[in-house]
């Protein structure tokens, strides 16, 4: 039975929507809304903008370009606000996004689109960040629990709101009038910053490091993995993979001596719950955001579906991951059965997406989807808690910031890896249709023994005793 809202918790949601607050609460709203709609405006757009600037094999490059530049974004946004005051650091933020709208809106082709993506990436991860800081001056402490959770819900809004918004520009055939609008939303958030946040003095305190080399190398194994698509050669194209997976070693160790900055210090130990829990999360967001990224394309070219209609498709991930873990939020007490059986979910969903999306049906799609993000919706919240849990009490703020990094990581390496595929398939030119259910198979089934990787880890850290978990 559910239990019905105290008169304090009704006292504080009225508070919060006083006019007093509720210009502060859409300005926020606002901030989390352009980096929430953008990639699922974009991903259902992706495809139309294809055929008008070409860059089929490239669609990779373009969301992790997005994916990179928001983790670059957020490691660097603290110092920024330190550095500069916070409604400055948020101007700025809300500049760039509207700058990297700009861009994309204006490509010509589709190199220039990856450099417009990759500026809207350090904006909007700037402004999600710095939203998350304006928090505290912006709303008095009591009301701090209802802001995070009201806010949490412009997500799942954008969710059913971004592929309609992609679909409608993309079918009326003006995809750049996407990208303006967007701009011009943050060019309202920009000017909004001057009036909702006060002035505040330099933070005289010391800023928080920027981990630049750990950033470098994350950047250098993404390219080197994107490049392996245009290389014409398949050794050299092996050459530069490999490489760009030793990058991710080379970037916990780094990362380590430097005393755990980007990731907790035991992110490496296979053997602890964050080495095993941080795995699954990039094992499994790594194999799964190809569908993401070539998904819509291929709905679009098999069955003749419009892109408001291909973006909503595959999308069912969303949508399944947020009723799942609505309906999980309760349990207790089986944080192991849940982790393993989300791994399991995400790895059967990932197996069924692998031949529905190239020859099933568009219902397989959809239920293939929905698979996967139930995967994640039943799983997320007890990997998390375990993963946090495990780390030392001083490490634990940093545990909870590197959940959304390594998903960040996963996506950007799995965008780039499907990318590579897709150069390496002959996709510079579009799917071809009559190709595309053989070609589809090894696209996205040369990402199953990621989604294994992964599944592995979830049946490692669910597997893990109370005593093995508690941190020190």
């Amino acid at each position: 039975m559910t239990t019905p809202p105290s008169p304090s918790d009704a006292s504080s949601w009225r508070e919060l929507l006083d006019p007093a607050l509720a210009s502060r609460f859409a300005f926020l709203c606002l901030g989390i809304w352009l980096n929430a709609a953008d990639a699922l405006v974009t991903v259902t757009l992706t495809p139309t903008i294809a055929a008008e600037i070409g860059g089929y094999q490239y669609f990779g490059w373009s969301v992790a370009a997005f994916l990179l530049a928001s983790i670059i974004a957020g490691a660097t946004s603290g110092r920024l606000s330190l550095m500069l005051g916070l409604r400055p650091a948020t101007a700025l933020a809300g500049g760039a996004y509207a700058l990297g709208c700009a861009v994309s809106a204006l490509a010509p082709d589709f190199m220039i689109f990856i450099v417009g993506r990759l500026i809207q990436g350090l904006g909007a991860g700037a402004v999600v960040a710095l939203c998350y800081v304006a928090i505290n001056s912006l709303f008095p402490e009591r009301l701090w629990v209802r802001v995070f959770g009201a806010i949490a819900g412009v997500w799942g809004v954008a969710t059913l709101i971004g592929p309609l918004i992609g679909g409608l520009f993309a079918e009326g055939g003006v995809w750049r009038d996407a990208f303006w609008f967007f701009g011009a939303q943050g060019v309202i958030f920009m000017a909004a910053t001057f009036l909702m946040l006060r002035r505040t003095p330099r933070d005289a305190a010391e800023p928080t490091r920027v981990p630049v080399p750990q950033l470098a190398v994350l950047t250098l194994g993404v390219t080197l993995i994107a490049a392996a698509g245009v290389t014409g050669s398949a050794y050299l194209a092996g050459l530069l993979g490999a490489s760009g997976l030793a990058s991710l070693v080379l970037l916990l160790r780094i990362d380590a001596r430097a005393g755990g900055v980007l990731l907790p210090l035991s992110a490496g130990d296979l053997t602890r719950a964050a080495g095993a829990g941080y795995l699954m999360i990039f094992g499994l967001e790594a194999a799964t955001i190809a569908f993401t990224v070539y998904g819509p394309a291929f709905v679009q070219v098999l069955h003749g579906a419009s892109p408001l209609v291909a973006g909503y498709v595959i999308t069912a991930i969303a949508a399944g991951w947020t009723v799942v873990a609505m309906l999980t939020a309760g349990i207790r007490n089986h944080d192991g059965l849940m982790i393993r059986l989300g791994g399991g979910l995400v790895l059967a969903g990932t197996a069924w997406a692998v031949w529905a999306v190239p020859q099933g049906s568009l219902l397989s799609i959809v239920l293939a989807m929905l698979l996967m993000g139930a995967g994640f919706g039943a799983s997320w919240a007890f990997v998390a808690k375990r993963i946090v849990a495990s780390l030392p009490e001083r490490e634990r703020p940093l545990g909870s910031s590197a959940l959304p990094t390594a998903q960040l990581i996963g996506g950007a390496f799995g965008a780039a890896g499907s990318s590579a595929i897709a150069g390496a398939l002959g996709y510079g030119a579009g799917i071809d249709p009559v190709d595309a259910p053989v070609s589809g198979l090894w696209l996205f089934g040369l990402f199953l023994p990621v989604s294994l990787v992964g599944w592995l880890a979830a049946w490692r850290l669910g597997g893990l005793k109370p005593d093995d978990v508690e941190g020190g």
